[in-house]
C-alpha cells in the first residue's frame, strides 16, 4: 500500500497541497493521504477530501489526529488504530519535507518512504551546498556569491545577477537584479526568507533544461528532457500554476550530444545520495556546456508531467527504496568491564 504525505511548516505550504491533489490523481493506487499542517500535526485526509478547499477551509481539523509509531502513524484513543506497513511518498516541499526533518522522523520510526533521505536533502536545501557538492562531482556550476545578513555585497562579476534566498524554491523571494541601485530592495526581499541569499550573474537568453528520473535499482529512469516555457525566469506564480499539469510536456528539441551530457550530469548529481527518491535538476546549457542550476528533490507534483508512464515509474521505485542497515545492541562490552570488576 501507498499514500502521501503532504502540507508541512514551509512557505511552499500550499504548493504541496496543490502537488499532492494532482498526484492523487495520477496514481490511483494511493489510499492514504496524510496532511501535516503548520502545528506540525498529523491528520489523516480521506480520499474524497483530497480537495483545496478541505486545507483552506480548515475542515481537516475535524479529521482523525495521527501520531507516528514504529512502523507507520497510529489514531484513536479507546480503539486505537494503526496505519502500518504503507510506504509513504513525500511530497512536502520546501521545509520540513526538503531539508530533511520528515526523513530523519521516518528513519527513526523505521517508516518506508518514497523521497530524499536526511543526507540528500541537506545537500539540495541549502543552494550554496548544492554547489560545492556540484563541483565535487565533476559538474559545472555559474559562478556565485553568497551574502549573509547585515554583509556587505562584493561580487565577483558584473550586472544583471538574480539574488535568491538561500534555502527556498518555487522562485519565491527571488529577484533579477540590473544595476547595483536595486541590490539592496533585492536583498531586502530575499532576506524575508531566509538569513542568506545566493547571488549569481543573470545570463540573458540562456538555454535552460529540465530532466526528472531515479536510479531503481542497476537501471536508470529518466523522463523527457523539457525546456520550459519562460520570460526572465518563472516567477511564484507561474510556478505555482504549472504544479497542478497533469499532461505530458514536450519534448525539447536539442542536440544529441547536448541530451547526453545533460544525461551524465544528472546521473553524477543523483549519485547513491538520491536513492529512494525521484527528484528533478535543472540546467543551463551555455556555449554547449552544461552547467547545473539547482536540484529539486520533491519536483512539483513529482514532475509527473516529464514521464510517459508516471504511474510505472513511481510504482518501480517503490520496490527499491533503501532499508536501513540492521544494527544488532547488545551489552557484551558492559557485561566484560562489570566482570572484570566482579560487579
Amino acid at each position: 500500500m501507498q499514500g502521501i504525505i503532504f502540507g508541512g511548516k514551509s512557505f511552499e505550504h500550499e504548493i504541496s497541497i496543490v502537488s499532492a491533489i494532482t498526484v492523487s490523481k495520477k496514481i490511483a493506487k494511493v489510499s492514504h493521504f496524510i496532511f501535516l499542517d503548520a502545528g506540525h500535526n498529523f491528520y489523516l485526509i480521506p480520499k474524497e477530501k483530497m480537495i483545496a478547499k478541505t486545507f483552506s477551509s480548515g475542515a481537516y481539523k475535524k479529521m482523525p489526529q495521527l501520531s507516528p509509531i514504529q512502523g507507520g502513524f497510529a489514531y484513536g484513543f479507546l480503539n486505537r488504530k494503526k496505519l502500518v506497513g504503507i510506504q509513504w511518498i513525500n511530497i512536502v516541499h520546501g521545509g520540513d519535507g526538503e531539508d530533511g526533518v520528515l526523513a530523519s522522523l521516518f528513519a527513526f520510526y523505521g517508516i518506508d518512504f518514497i523521497g530524499p533521505r536526511p543526507a540528500a536533502s541537506a545537500v539540495s536545501f541549502d543552494k550554496y551546498l548544492t554547489k560545492m557538492y556540484a563541483k565535487e562531482l565533476g559538474v559545472k556550476v555559474v559562478d556565485y556569491a553568497l551574502v549573509r545578513k547585515g554583509e556587505a555585497v562584493n561580487l565577483p562579476f558584473d550586472y544583471p545577477v538574480i539574488v535568491k534566498p538561500l534555502t527556498l524554491g518555487s522562485s519565491i523571494g527571488v529577484s533579477i537584479v540590473k544595476e547595483k541601485s536595486g541590490m539592496d530592495y533585492a536583498l531586502d526581499t530575499a532576506f524575508e526568507y531566509d538569513d542568506q541569499a545566493l547571488i549569481e550573474p543573470f545570463i540573458v537568453g540562456v538555454k535552460e533544461y529540465n530532466l526528472a528520473g531515479a536510479l531503481v535499482g542497476d537501471t536508470w529512469e529518466l523522463s523527457m528532457i523539457e525546456e520550459p516555457q519562460k520570460e526572465e525566469f518563472l516567477d511564484f506564480d507561474k510556478k505555482y500554476l504549472d504544479f497542478s499539469r497533469t499532461g505530458n510536456a514536450n519534448k525539447a528539441e536539442i542536440l544529441d550530444k547536448i541530451a547526453l551530457d545533460i544525461q551524465e550530469a544528472f546521473k553524477k548529481i543523483y549519485n547513491v545520495y538520491f536513492q529512494g527518491a525521484l527528484i528533478r535538476c535543472d540546467f543551463f546549457v551555455i556555449d554547449n556546456e552544461v552547467y547545473l542550476n539547482e536540484i529539486n528533490p520533491i519536483p512539483g507534483s513529482l514532475s509527473n508531467y516529464l514521464f510517459d508512464n508516471f504511474s510505472k515509474v513511481l510504482g518501480d521505485l517503490s520496490k527499491k527504496t533503501p532499508q536501513a542497515k540492521e544494527i544488532r545492541v547488545n551489552y557484551h562490552y558492559i557485561d566484560k568491564i562489570h566482570a572484570s570488576k566482579g560487579k
